[in-house]
Protein backbone atom coordinates (compact mmCIF):
# COMPACT_ATOMS: atom_id res chain seq x y z
CA UNK A 1 0.00 0.00 0.00
CA UNK A 2 1.36 3.31 -1.24
CA UNK A 3 1.53 6.69 1.04
CA UNK A 4 -1.60 8.07 -0.70
CA UNK A 5 -3.66 4.77 -0.09
CA UNK A 6 -2.65 4.95 3.44
CA UNK A 7 -3.74 8.65 3.55
CA UNK A 8 -6.57 8.12 2.41
CA UNK A 9 -7.62 5.64 4.68
CA UNK A 10 -6.59 7.41 7.50
CA UNK A 11 -8.85 10.43 5.77
CA UNK A 12 -11.60 7.93 5.56
CA UNK A 13 -11.45 6.67 9.37
CA UNK A 14 -11.18 10.47 10.55
CA UNK A 15 -14.09 11.28 8.50
CA UNK A 16 -16.05 8.46 9.74
CA UNK A 17 -15.01 8.92 13.23
CA UNK A 18 -16.19 12.36 13.09
CA UNK A 19 -19.45 11.62 11.28
CA UNK A 20 -20.25 8.94 14.04
CA UNK A 21 -19.58 11.47 17.14
CA UNK A 22 -21.42 14.22 14.61
CA UNK A 23 -24.36 12.07 14.93
CA UNK A 24 -24.33 10.67 18.40
CA UNK A 25 -23.91 14.17 19.50
CA UNK A 26 -25.99 16.25 17.36
CA UNK A 27 -28.28 14.55 15.56
CA UNK A 28 -29.59 11.59 17.57
CA UNK A 29 -30.37 13.82 20.54
CA UNK A 30 -32.00 15.92 17.77
CA UNK A 31 -33.78 13.14 16.35
CA UNK A 32 -34.91 12.18 20.21
CA UNK A 33 -36.39 15.24 20.43
CA UNK A 34 -38.54 15.66 17.95
CA UNK A 35 -39.69 12.28 18.53
CA UNK A 36 -40.51 13.79 21.91
CA UNK A 37 -42.00 17.20 20.26
CA UNK A 38 -44.39 14.42 17.69
CA UNK A 39 -45.98 12.63 20.69
CA UNK A 40 -46.83 15.64 23.22
CA UNK A 41 -48.52 17.06 19.80
CA UNK A 42 -50.20 13.98 19.37
CA UNK A 43 -51.34 14.12 22.86
CA UNK A 44 -52.06 17.81 23.05
CA UNK A 45 -54.49 17.13 19.69
CA UNK A 46 -56.10 14.33 21.54
CA UNK A 47 -57.00 16.41 24.56
CA UNK A 48 -57.87 19.04 21.97
CA UNK A 49 -60.23 16.88 20.16
CA UNK A 50 -61.77 15.98 24.05
CA UNK A 51 -62.22 19.66 24.84
CA UNK A 52 -64.05 20.26 21.60
CA UNK A 53 -66.18 17.21 22.33
CA UNK A 54 -66.80 18.22 25.85
CA UNK A 55 -67.41 21.82 24.71
CA UNK A 56 -69.78 20.45 22.20
CA UNK A 57 -72.13 18.58 24.68
CA UNK A 58 -71.99 21.70 26.88
CA UNK A 59 -73.20 24.25 23.87
CA UNK A 60 -75.82 21.83 23.61
CA UNK A 61 -76.78 21.21 27.41
CA UNK A 62 -76.86 24.92 28.01
CA UNK A 63 -78.71 25.69 24.66
CA UNK A 64 -81.35 23.05 26.70
CA UNK A 65 -80.94 24.61 30.00
CA UNK A 66 -81.97 27.89 28.65
CA UNK A 67 -84.27 26.88 26.82
CA UNK A 68 -86.06 25.63 29.72
CA UNK A 69 -85.18 28.45 31.90
CA UNK A 70 -87.32 30.55 29.72
CA UNK A 71 -90.45 28.19 28.99
CA UNK A 72 -90.50 28.25 33.05
CA UNK A 73 -89.73 31.97 33.53
CA UNK A 74 -92.68 32.63 30.62
CA UNK A 75 -94.93 29.95 32.77
CA UNK A 76 -94.46 32.03 35.54
CA UNK A 77 -94.59 35.66 34.20
CA UNK A 78 -97.91 34.44 32.82
CA UNK A 79 -98.85 32.78 36.24
CA UNK A 80 -98.49 36.11 38.06
CA UNK A 81 -100.67 38.01 35.28
CA UNK A 82 -103.29 35.67 36.53
CA UNK A 83 -102.63 36.81 40.22
CA UNK A 84 -102.22 40.77 38.86
CA UNK A 85 -105.47 40.40 37.17
CA UNK A 86 -107.41 38.55 40.45
CA UNK A 87 -106.25 41.38 42.48
CA UNK A 88 -107.36 43.85 40.19
CA UNK A 89 -111.01 42.38 40.21
CA UNK A 90 -111.06 41.59 43.99
CA UNK A 91 -109.51 45.11 44.79
CA UNK A 92 -111.53 47.55 41.78
CA UNK A 93 -112.75 49.62 44.46
CA UNK A 94 -109.90 50.76 46.07
CA UNK A 95 -108.13 50.64 42.90
CA UNK A 96 -110.69 53.34 41.52
CA UNK A 97 -110.25 55.22 44.92
CA UNK A 98 -107.02 55.83 44.41
CA UNK A 99 -106.40 53.92 47.63
CA UNK A 100 -104.31 51.07 45.73
CA UNK A 101 -102.35 50.67 43.34
CA UNK A 102 -101.22 47.49 40.99
CA UNK A 103 -98.44 47.15 38.85
CA UNK A 104 -96.55 43.83 37.51
CA UNK A 105 -93.07 44.00 35.67
CA UNK A 106 -92.42 41.08 34.45
CA UNK A 107 -91.84 38.50 37.14
CA UNK A 108 -92.57 40.57 40.26
CA UNK A 109 -95.59 42.40 41.18
CA UNK A 110 -95.92 45.26 43.74
CA UNK A 111 -99.21 46.00 45.39
CA UNK A 112 -99.40 49.89 47.23
CA UNK A 113 -102.12 50.41 49.92
CA UNK A 114 -102.34 53.92 51.13
CA UNK A 115 -102.21 53.19 55.22
CA UNK A 116 -105.45 55.74 55.89
CA UNK A 117 -107.58 52.25 55.12
CA UNK A 118 -105.69 49.85 57.12
CA UNK A 119 -104.50 51.84 60.00
CA UNK A 120 -105.93 54.24 62.34
CA UNK A 121 -104.16 57.49 62.20
CA UNK A 122 -100.51 57.01 63.55
CA UNK A 123 -100.97 54.05 64.89
CA UNK A 124 -99.71 50.65 63.95
CA UNK A 125 -102.58 48.03 64.96
CA UNK A 126 -104.56 47.00 62.08
CA UNK A 127 -108.23 48.47 61.40
CA UNK A 128 -111.29 46.26 60.77
CA UNK A 129 -111.14 47.56 57.01
CA UNK A 130 -107.69 47.20 56.91
CA UNK A 131 -108.06 42.99 57.86
CA UNK A 132 -110.68 42.90 55.43
CA UNK A 133 -108.30 44.04 52.63
CA UNK A 134 -105.40 42.36 53.35
CA UNK A 135 -107.48 38.88 53.82
CA UNK A 136 -108.48 39.86 49.86
CA UNK A 137 -104.81 40.40 49.08
CA UNK A 138 -103.66 37.52 51.00
CA UNK A 139 -105.83 34.97 49.94
CA UNK A 140 -105.02 35.44 46.55
CA UNK A 141 -100.99 36.15 47.34
CA UNK A 142 -101.12 32.22 48.75
CA UNK A 143 -102.21 30.94 45.60
CA UNK A 144 -99.42 31.99 43.82
CA UNK A 145 -96.63 29.53 43.63
CA UNK A 146 -92.35 29.70 43.61
CA UNK A 147 -92.43 32.99 44.56
CA UNK A 148 -91.70 35.32 48.04
CA UNK A 149 -93.39 38.06 49.66
CA UNK A 150 -92.09 41.57 50.94
CA UNK A 151 -93.80 43.65 52.83
CA UNK A 152 -92.49 47.07 53.21
CA UNK A 153 -93.44 49.84 55.22
CA UNK A 154 -93.24 53.20 54.51
CA UNK A 155 -94.28 56.72 56.01
CA UNK A 156 -94.02 60.67 55.25
CA UNK A 157 -91.58 63.30 56.64
CA UNK A 158 -93.79 64.49 59.25
CA UNK A 159 -92.21 63.73 62.90
CA UNK A 160 -94.07 61.63 65.18
CA UNK A 161 -96.46 63.03 67.21
CA UNK A 162 -95.64 63.94 70.81
CA UNK A 163 -98.41 61.81 72.24
CA UNK A 164 -96.79 58.59 70.27
CA UNK A 165 -93.00 59.11 71.47
CA UNK A 166 -93.64 56.78 74.14
CA UNK A 167 -94.90 54.28 71.57
CA UNK A 168 -92.36 55.07 68.42
CA UNK A 169 -89.96 57.15 68.35
CA UNK A 170 -89.57 57.84 64.82
CA UNK A 171 -91.24 57.42 61.66
CA UNK A 172 -88.59 54.47 61.05
CA UNK A 173 -90.25 52.54 63.82
CA UNK A 174 -93.37 53.17 62.87
CA UNK A 175 -92.82 51.66 59.92
CA UNK A 176 -91.37 48.66 60.58
CA UNK A 177 -94.36 48.18 63.01
CA UNK A 178 -96.93 48.62 60.93
CA UNK A 179 -95.36 45.62 58.18
CA UNK A 180 -94.31 43.50 61.10
CA UNK A 181 -98.32 43.45 61.71
CA UNK A 182 -99.35 42.97 57.77
CA UNK A 183 -97.02 40.15 58.14
CA UNK A 184 -98.15 38.53 61.08
CA UNK A 185 -101.89 39.14 59.86
CA UNK A 186 -101.44 37.40 56.32
CA UNK A 187 -99.26 33.92 58.36
CA UNK A 188 -101.72 33.70 61.65
CA UNK A 189 -105.03 34.61 59.90
CA UNK A 190 -104.44 34.10 56.02
CA UNK A 191 -102.39 31.09 56.32
CA UNK A 192 -99.22 32.52 54.15
CA UNK A 193 -96.06 30.68 54.04
CA UNK A 194 -94.04 31.82 57.31
CA UNK A 195 -90.71 30.85 55.58
CA UNK A 196 -91.49 32.82 52.50
CA UNK A 197 -92.62 36.51 53.60
CA UNK A 198 -90.39 39.41 55.70
CA UNK A 199 -91.21 42.79 56.94
CA UNK A 200 -89.28 45.65 56.70
CA UNK A 201 -89.42 49.56 57.36
CA UNK A 202 -88.15 52.56 55.89
CA UNK A 203 -89.89 55.04 57.61
CA UNK A 204 -89.81 58.79 55.16
CA UNK A 205 -86.37 57.43 53.16
CA UNK A 206 -88.07 56.00 50.37
CA UNK A 207 -90.74 58.40 48.99
CA UNK A 208 -93.01 57.72 45.83
CA UNK A 209 -94.11 61.60 45.83
CA UNK A 210 -93.35 65.23 47.56
CA UNK A 211 -93.61 65.65 51.13
CA UNK A 212 -94.23 69.19 50.58
CA UNK A 213 -98.19 68.33 50.07
CA UNK A 214 -100.77 66.71 51.69
CA UNK A 215 -101.65 64.80 48.85
CA UNK A 216 -97.63 63.58 48.32
CA UNK A 217 -97.70 62.75 52.21
CA UNK A 218 -100.55 60.74 51.84
CA UNK A 219 -99.24 58.49 49.00
CA UNK A 220 -95.95 58.07 51.19
CA UNK A 221 -97.55 56.77 54.24
CA UNK A 222 -98.16 53.34 52.34
CA UNK A 223 -97.69 49.64 52.78
CA UNK A 224 -95.96 47.87 49.98
CA UNK A 225 -96.45 44.08 49.48
CA UNK A 226 -93.74 42.87 46.89
CA UNK A 227 -94.20 39.27 45.09
CA UNK A 228 -90.79 38.48 43.79
CA UNK A 229 -89.54 35.27 42.69
CA UNK A 230 -88.06 32.55 45.15
CA UNK A 231 -84.80 32.56 43.96
CA UNK A 232 -82.86 34.01 41.18
CA UNK A 233 -82.11 31.26 38.41
CA UNK A 234 -78.45 31.15 38.01
CA UNK A 235 -76.72 28.52 35.23
CA UNK A 236 -73.06 26.80 37.00
CA UNK A 237 -71.26 24.86 34.53
CA UNK A 238 -68.89 21.85 35.94
CA UNK A 239 -67.48 18.77 34.75
CA UNK A 240 -70.93 17.11 35.18
CA UNK A 241 -72.55 19.34 32.62
CA UNK A 242 -74.68 22.32 33.45
CA UNK A 243 -76.50 22.37 36.42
Amino acid sequence: MNSLSTFLLILFVLLLGISGYFYLDKVSPLQSQLKGIRQENEELAFRVEQLEQQNARLSTQLEQKMQELSDAKNDEINQLKLTYEDLIGELKEQIEAGEITITQLADQLRVKIVDRIIFPSGEAELSEKGMKILAKVGGILKQAKEKRIKVEGHTDNVPIHPNLKGQFDSNWELSIARATNVVRFLVEEVGLNAGIIEASGFGEHRPTSTNKTRGGRAKNRRIEIRLLPLREGVLRVSKKGVE
